[in-house]
């Protein structure tokens, strides 16, 4: 072994340990995630709990809830997970949520991981009212109420907290050729537009933060092409498409998020961009 790789060999313990000592400063800390049954935001929350962190777990799909819930009891894991049925376009199903956290755990909300989201494959042009409602409602407006809700719940304690949007590439640039083209499917519809706006609104809400001297990071994850259950609405032609196609596992985006926080609390990482070594994205 040269001198260099025995150096590299006895520092990676010593690594390992230092972000094992940061992510212990998260150990009991309260977490909500959204759109947390199935694809990204399953990896996400198991992440959480694996590091010793609480999560409320949420979405409207009260099936793979469960088969969450029964997961984690599989894995004999200790921390507390709570599924809960919520439409976080609803006002009140949303305060549910927080104040349970808040009253039944009588905790703060130290994290909050937005993650729902909503597609629509077709052309703004031959669009409708119904279908931007639909994707404003659950992409920006519910993003924003639960930032809005959790800072809120951060601030009341004094804690740390961190905020993350999982966003996707298509929030910095909109590709000028897509899967959409094939079989009919011929347009992202609003899709584009609400990343570009969850975005630009995370960076609103750091910049208030900051403005306010509050201890509460927020992050932009913006994945390429990831494997989820978002693609069960494409036509079987795109999913053989889709499989010969570089795609990220949604465990790479859970990694993401573990990372970022196991940075010391005075490091912010603004935008992390995470794809495939070989997608394409033009």
């Amino acid at each position: 072994m040269s001198s260099l790789e025995s150096c590299c060999a006895s520092a990676r313990p010593k690594c390992v340990k230092h972000i094992q000592l940061i992510m212990e400063r998260w150990a009991n800390k309260c977490a909500i995630v959204t759109g947390a049954a199935s694809g990204i935001g399953k990896k996400i929350t198991i992440a959480l709990l694996k590091n010793k962190i609480n999560v409320l777990a949420l979405d409207v799909n009260t099936e793979k809830l469960s088969l969450l819930n029964h997961e984690w009891m599989q894995l004999e894991g200790s921390n507390k997970l709570c599924a809960m049925r919520c439409n976080i376009s609803d006002e009140k199903d949303l305060e549910k949520a927080f104040s349970f956290v808040e009253t039944e755990w009588n905790s703060s909300v130290d994290i909050l991981v937005n993650n729902a989201g909503v597609l629509e494959l077709s052309r703004i042009i031959e669009s409708d009212r119904a279908a931007f409602e639909k994707l404003l409602n659950i992409n920006v407006l519910a993003t924003a109420m639960c930032i809005n809700r959790a800072v809120r719940s951060m601030r009341q304690r004094n804690v740390e907290g961190h905020i993350f949007n999982i966003n996707s590439v298509m929030g910095r640039k909109i590709p000028t050729v897509t899967l959409s083209e094939i079989d009919g499917y011929n347009g992202w519809n609003l899709y584009p537009v609400c990343k570009h706006a969850t975005i630009t609104l995370a960076q609103s809400v750091k910049q208030e933060l900051t403005n306010i001297k509050a201890p509460i990071r927020v992050t932009n994850i913006n994945p390429g092409l990831v494997e989820t259950d978002i693609f069960k609405q494409f036509t079987n032609h795109i999913m053989d498409v889709l499989k010969s196609m570089p795609i990220l596992k949604p465990e790479d985006i859970a990694n993401a998020v573990t990372y970022a926080l196991s940075l010391r609390p005075e490091v912010q990482i603004s935008e992390i961009t995470i794809q495939h070594r070989d997608e394409v994205y033009s």
